[in-house]
């Protein structure tokens, strides 16, 4: 199922409840070393900045709450894709440490559903239309991966800004 997961290549040894539970602490570190008023400023024209990239996982993680929810309730749903870009055109402005807190209360939330589920949910289907046909276990593979590479590109602003 791991083809089925475009961020597989970002994962560690780590189980998926540690990656997702550190990524929101891992994240305040990284925004505090930047500072507030460095955190929204673009690396380059047509990138995003630190609190961008927070801002995007504050949505993404909305969007893998729903999608969990819908396939525990539903019988193999079709999940609904997004243009993360056109969703990213209200993100200027927006305090990294706003996006955290969101980003971290959602994930709390979803962390809680995901230790409900697992491990016996991990098998129920769930069909990605640009993907094709995945299941729970991989929509959280999923979610790890996800936040360890927008991760490293907030550490990667944060050294960055260090030289």
């Amino acid at each position: 199922m791991s083809g089925l997961n475009p961020y597989a290549r970002f994962r560690d040894e780590r189980a998926l409840e540690d990656i997702l539970a550190s990524t929101a602490p891992a994240l305040a570190s990284v925004l505090e070393e930047i500072g507030p008023e460095k955190a929204g400023i673009a690396p380059a024209p047509g990138k995003w900045s630190a609190a961008e990239i927070v801002c995007h996982l504050a949505d993404c993680e909305l969007v893998f709450g729903f999608r969990l929810r819908q396939t525990l309730a539903e019988d193999a749903p079709t999940i609904q894709p997004f243009d993360q870009e056109k969703w990213a055109a209200t993100y200027p402005g927006v305090a990294a440490s706003q996006a955290l807190e969101v980003f971290a209360a959602v994930r709390g939330w979803n962390l809680r559903l995901i230790g409900a589920a697992l491990p016996e949910a991990a098998d129920r289907p769930v069909t990605h239309p640009e993907r094709g046909t995945m299941t729970f276990l991989t929509l959280v593979e999923t979610m790890a991966g996800h936040d360890l590479n927008h991760l490293a590109q907030v550490q990667k602003l944060a050294n960055a800004q260090a030289r």
